[in-house]
C-alpha cells in the first residue's frame, strides 16, 4: 500500500488511532531520520493493524460517523502521525503529543538534507525548501510562489525540480501492512500483541503498559485521566499519566509494581481514578496550605502522595486531625529532604505502602529511620548549590511558613500578595558578578545558602548592590526583616572577602529553623505563618517566563526554537532521563551543533547521562544565553 493511501485512510477514518495506545512521543532527531530514510530509499518498517468493527471499536479523536469495519493501528502510530504531520502539514485527528516535533522540517536541495527551520541559515536562501509545503501544493504551485527558485539558471533549476520532485514521490512509496483479524482476536490478544510489537520500539514504560490493558477494558480511561491532569496543570503541576497511575494503583492495590492492577476490574479502576484524584487534590492543597509547596518547581517528593494517598483512604478520605495531618507532613518533608524515592522508587513505595497499612505514620516514620540512622538536619545538608538541589524547596518551605519578610518592605512573605508584589523571585544576596570577579567558584556563587526570595520590587531595588552596602540600611528601616531570612547578623560576615564563613553560618541558621519545624509539626505545636487566600499561587522567580523568554530570544537570534518542558529518554532504551526545561533536538544551529538540554533541577546521574549521550547540557539559562551569543557571533564573522 502506498503511503499516501494510509494517509487517504486516516482522513476516512478506515485507519484509525486505539484508545489504548499512548500518545505521539517522537522528537525531532527521529522525525528527521525517517525522511532521510524515505528520500534516500532505505527500509522503514511496516505497519500493523487490526481490523475490526466500528460497534466494537473504541478509537481515539473523532466518533467514526459510518458502518463496517475500521483497521485500528497496533504498529507504526509514530511514524503514521509524523508523516501525516509533516505531509499534510496538521497533526492528525486523533492527536496527542508535542506538535512542535514535526514542525517546520525543511529540505536543502543541494545537500539533500532535512533540518528544522533555522532563519539565520535559512531565510532568503532559495536552497531551502519548506517540506510540509511543497507537499501540500506539490512542485508546480510550490515554485509559482517562490520565484527566487524559478529565477535560478536553467541547470540549477532542472537539478531542484527533480530533487523536490523525488521528495514529493516518497508519497508513493510502497510499505507492507500486516492486518490481524479473525473472531478470535480479542481486545486482550490485541493488546498482547501490540506490547510485544511495540517493545521493540520507543520502549514503553511499565505505565504505558499498564494503561494500554486498562484502555482495552475501559478506552476512555486516558482521556479522563488527561481530565485531572489538566486541571492540576491550571493550578501550577505538572504531573504525568504513570504518577496518576501510581496513586491509583496504591489506593486499589496497595502495592507500587503496576502489575497488581491486571486483576483489577475496570469498573473498579474507574471508580479508584475518581477516588484517587480527589484524594489528590486533597493531599496537593494541604502541602500548598501548611507548608507553602504550591508550585510544581518547589514540589519534591512526588512519590510520597500515593503513600499519602493510601493513608487517607485508610481514614475515610481525611486526616483524622490536626496532629496527624501535620505528622504525615513532617514525614513527607523528610522524604523530600533524603530523596526518598530518589532510587528504586518501586522499592521503596512497597515499603512505605506496606508500613502506612499496618502500621500507620508510625510505621512510615520507622522505615525512615532505618534508612537515615537519624533525622536530625545539619549544617552540610543545606551545602546543594543549584536550583535543582534537594534543600531549595526547603529554603522555599520556609520562607512561606516561618515569618520571613521582604527586605524593602518588611512585609511577611508567608501571604499571598497582591497587585505589583504578586511573585516571589529568587534573589542572590551576595551578587553573583561581583563573586566571580572575587575569585569563587560557579557551585559556591550558586550556593543555596546564597538564595533568598523576595517581592519582585524587592529584587529590582536591591538588583547586583553588595550585602555590605545595604544591609545595614535595611536593618536601620525595617528591623528584623534581615535576621528573617536566616541572615547572620554578625556584620563582618556581609563582605565579600568572608563570603565562605557568611556561608556556612547561614546554612547553619537554616538547618537550626528545619529541625524547629519539623520537631513542632510533629509534635503538633507547630502554628504555620502561612495565609492562604484564593489567589493564585505565586509564581517561583518567574523560572518558567525566564525559560520562556530565553527560547523567544533564541528564536528572535535566528536559532532553532526549542521544545520546553518536554522528556528526554535514552534514544537507544527508551528509558525517560529527565524531563527538560528547554530541549534542542537538533541543536541551536540545526545540523551544526549538538543536540542540548538545558535541565535546571537534574541530579549528577542525569547530567552525566546526557552528557555521555552526546548532549551539550546546560544548567542554568544564562549559559545557554552566552553560548547563544557566541553562536551568533560566529556565524556573523563568516
Amino acid at each position: 500500500m502506498r503511503l499516501s493511501t494510509v494517509l487517504d485512510q486516516i482522513d476516512s477514518q478506515d485507519v484509525a488511532l486505539p484508545e489504548f495506545q499512548r500518545g505521539y512521543v517522537w522528537n525531532r532527531q527521529q522525525v528527521r531520520g525517517l525522511f532521510t530514510s524515505l528520500y534516500k530509499g532505505y527500509p522503514i518498517g511496516g505497519f500493523m493493524t487490526w481490523n475490526t468493527s466500528v460497534l466494537t471499536a473504541s478509537a481515539r479523536g473523532e466518533k467514526i460517523e459510518r458502518d463496517g469495519s475500521v483497521k485500528l493501528l497496533l504498529d507504526g502510530q509514530q511514524r503514521a502521525t509524523t508523516l501525516y504531520g509533516v505531509i499534510r502539514g496538521v497533526p492528525p485527528k486523533f492527536f496527542e503529543g508535542n506538535a512542535q516535533a514535526f514542525t517546520d522540517l525543511f529540505f536543502n536541495v543541494q545537500d539533500e538534507i532535512f533540518e528544522f527551520y533555522a532563519p539565520v541559515k535559512m531565510k532568503d536562501n532559495p536552497g531551502w525548501i519548506d517540506v510540509s509545503a511543497l507537499m501540500v501544493d506539490g512542485v508546480e504551485k510550490y515554485l509559482e510562489a517562490h520565484p527566487d527558485i524559478s529565477g535560478l539558471g536553467s541547470g540549477e533549476l532542472v537539478k531542484f525540480m527533480a530533487r523536490m520532485t523525488k521528495l514529493v514521490e516518497i508519497q508513493n512509496r510502497e510499505v507492507h501492512i500486516e492486518e490481524v483479524s479473525g473472531h478470535d482476536k480479542t481486545i486482550d490478544v490485541v493488546v498482547d500483541i501490540f506490547n510485544r510489537v511495540n517493545s521493540g520500539g520507543t520502549k514503553l514504560s511499565k505505565g504505558d503498559l499498564a494503561l494500554a490493558k486498562i484502555c482495552a477494558a475501559w478506552p476512555e480511561a486516558r482521556a479522563e485521566m488527561n481530565t485531572y491532569r489538566t486541571k492540576w496543570e491550571s493550578a501550577g503541576y505538572k504531573f504525568t499519566l504513570d504518577w496518576l497511575l501510581r496513586n491509583v494503583n496504591a489506593l486499589l492495590t496497595g502495592e507500587a509494581l503496576f502489575s497488581a492492577l491486571s486483576s483489577v476490574e475496570a469498573e473498579k479502576i474507574r471508580t479508584g481514578l475518581k477516588e484517587a484524584a480527589g484524594l489528590v487534590s486533597i493531599v496537593l492543597d494541604v502541602i500548598a496550605a501548611r507548608l507553602g509547596l504550591d508550585y510544581d518547581r518547589v514540589f519534591p517528593a512526588r512519590f510520597a502522595v500515593p503513600v499519602i494517598v493510601k493513608y487517607l483512604a485508610n481514614n475515610g478520605g481525611r486526616f483524622p486531625n490536626a496532629i496527624e495531618r501535620d505528622r504525615i507532613l513532617t514525614w513527607y518533608i523528610h522524604a523530600a529532604m533524603w530523596g526518598r524515592f530518589a532510587g528504586s522508587t518501586e522499592s521503596f513505595l512497597n515499603v512505605d505502602l506496606k508500613a502506612v497499612e499496618e502500621a500507620g505514620i508510625d510505621g512510615l516514620m520507622e522505615q525512615m529511620l532505618r534508612t537515615r540512622g537519624d533525622l536530625i538536619v545539619r549544617e552540610a545538608d543545606f551545602g546543594g548549590n543549584t536550583i535543582g538541589a534537594r534543600f531549595y524547596p526547603m529554603l522555599y518551605m520556609l520562607t512561606r511558613i516561618h515569618g520571613a519578610k521582604d527586605f524593602t518592605t518588611g512585609i511577611p512573605l508567608s501571604a499571598h500578595m497582591l497587585g505589583r508584589n504578586s511573585s516571589l523571585q529568587v534573589h542572590h544576596i551576595f551578587p553573583k558578578a561581583r563573586l566571580y570577579e572575587a575569585g569563587y567558584s560557579k557551585e559556591e556563587v550558586n550556593s543555596i545558602a546564597n538564595y533568598c526570595f523576595l517581592t519582585q520590587d524587592a529584587n529590582l531595588d536591591i538588583t547586583d548592590r553588595d550585602p555590605a552596602e545595604y544591609f545595614r540600611t535595611l536593618e536601620r528601616d525595617y528591623p528584623g526583616a534581615i535576621a528573617s531570612q536566616w541572615i547572620p547578623m554578625d556584620e563582618d560576615l556581609w563582605s565579600i572577602g568572608r563570603y565562605r564563613e557568611f556561608l556556612a553560618a547561614r546554612r547553619q541558621l537554616l538547618a537550626d529553623a528545619m529541625n524547629d519545624v519539623l520537631d513542632d509539626l510533629w509534635h503538633g505545636t507547630k502554628t504555620s505563618d502561612l495565609e492562604r487566600t484564593a489567589q493564585a499561587p505565586p509564581e517561583l522567580t518567574s523560572e518558567a517566563n525566564m525559560v520562556d523568554d530565553l527560547v523567544k530570544e533564541l528564536a528572535e537570534l535566528g536559532l532553532a526554537r526549542a521544545e520546553t518542558n518536554i522528556e528526554v529518554r535514552n534514544r537507544e532504551s527508551g528509558d525517560l532521563i529527565c524531563v527538560a526545561e528547554a530541549y534542542w533536538a537538533d541543536g541551536l544551529q540545526p545540523g551544526m551543533s549538538s543536540p542540548a538540554v538545558l535541565e535546571l533541577d537534574g541530579n549528577a546521574n542525569e547530567l552525566n547521562e546526557l552528557a555521555a549521550l552526546g548532549y551539550l547540557v546546560f544548567t542554568d539559562v544564562g549559559a545557554v544565553r552566552k553560548y547563544a551569543e557566541d553562536l551568533t557571533l560566529q556565524a556573523a564573522s563568516l
